[in-house]
């Protein structure tokens, strides 16, 4: 019961959006009409003051507290159902989220169950908050092997699992859905960051298995890890920054979308919940997929906060194929 009416909560909030938008524009289009109307009639001029405060109220009390907005890489807002339409014909969707953020982890969870009606067992989840070396208890859970108590005491989970990622790992358990494992270990990570890729040399053959193919692939002219470099020169002083510090970003990048190609066959949906600097602007998961196969189709979602919801900023046009916007205010699960 309790998940049923959060659901119609949920359905209701994402419907109501569409319809202030639309009665808004409805609204718009009568004062026009009635402005060119009053230009040959003047005797009316009194009655189109009337009514324009009439729709204007009408508008106003016709708009919710709406706590975000989904617009497209060009900066227009589109619908869930649109978002919906899309995603369900790729072969890959990487949703970029604020890791505290409650509205993205609820979508997270909506566009699981939405593309699970349309894809059925077709539809394959994975999250870099889950390291490639812990997929074997991962299945045994998602396979109803080992207890929630089990699983939760023995897999290094992160602090917000229970509000936020639980859900979809639990959905998958429900439905029989593959869940994978995606992130490198943090422990190569943090040696890489250290020391260099070459230091994932050293590693036995069993370790590499959870690393993406040795050498890693590394464009240090990708934004993404420029930038990186560039925050970390301002941190530590331009002449001292770690210039192992993207790399270690980049061998996550790089397993996260190993893992995702190995676990992806034609006709499937792989959706991947990941940090939003992680697929942004189409680099950094999507670089490393676009090189290992030109031809996927790869859907990216962003989630982005604004204290102004209504528009989109400009630094945000592009960041991604649909932009979530939140409102910076909204309740954050940490």
């Amino acid at each position: 019961m309790i998940r049923a009416r959060n659901r119609n909560l949920m359905f209701n909030t994402k419907r109501n959006a569409n319809i202030c938008d639309t009665l808004f524009s409805v609204l718009l289009h009568c004062i026009n009409l009635l402005i060119i109307f009053t230009k040959k009639n003047s005797m009316h001029k009194s009655l189109l003051i009337s009514l324009a405060v009439f729709f204007v109220s009408l508008n106003i009390l016709a708009q919710d507290k709406i706590p975000y907005r989904i617009y497209n890489s060009e900066g227009k807002t589109v619908t869930y159902a649109e978002m919906i339409s899309k995603t369900s014909q790729a072969d890959i969707v990487l949703f970029g989220e604020q890791h505290n953020n409650a509205v993205a982890h609820w979508l997270q969870l909506e566009l699981t169950i939405d593309l699970f009606a349309v894809k059925a067992n077709n539809l394959v989840l994975g999250a870099e908050m889950f390291e490639a070396d812990g997929q074997l208890l991962l299945d045994e859970y998602v396979n109803g092997i080992v207890s929630d108590k089990n699983f939760q005491e023995q897999a290094r989970l992160w602090p917000n699992y229970a509000t936020d990622y639980a859900p979809l790992v639990n959905f998958a358990r429900d439905k029989k859905l593959r869940f994978i494992a995606t992130n490198v270990p943090r422990r190569y990570a943090s040696m890489v960051s250290k020391d260099g890729f070459e230091i994932l040399n050293s590693l036995s053959a069993e370790a590499q298995q959870y690393v993406a193919p040795l050498p890693i692939d590394y464009d240090e002219n990708l934004n993404c890890y420029k930038s990186m470099l560039e925050m970390g020169g301002m941190s530590m002083g331009k002449n001292n920054a770690n210039p192992n510090l993207p790399k270690a970003q980049a061998v996550k990048d790089a397993t996260m979308a190993y893992f995702i190609s190995k676990n992806f066959n034609p006709g499937c949906l792989f959706l991947h919940f990941n940090g939003a600097y992680h697929s942004d602007n189409y680099e950094s998961i999507v670089w490393y997929l676009k090189n290992n196969e030109k031809n996927l189709k790869i859907i990216t979602i962003s989630t982005v906060e604004q204290a102004d919801i209504s528009t989109i900023s400009n630094e945000f046009r592009g960041l991604a194929d649909f932009i979530i916007v939140v409102d910076e205010d909204f309740t954050k699960t940490y």
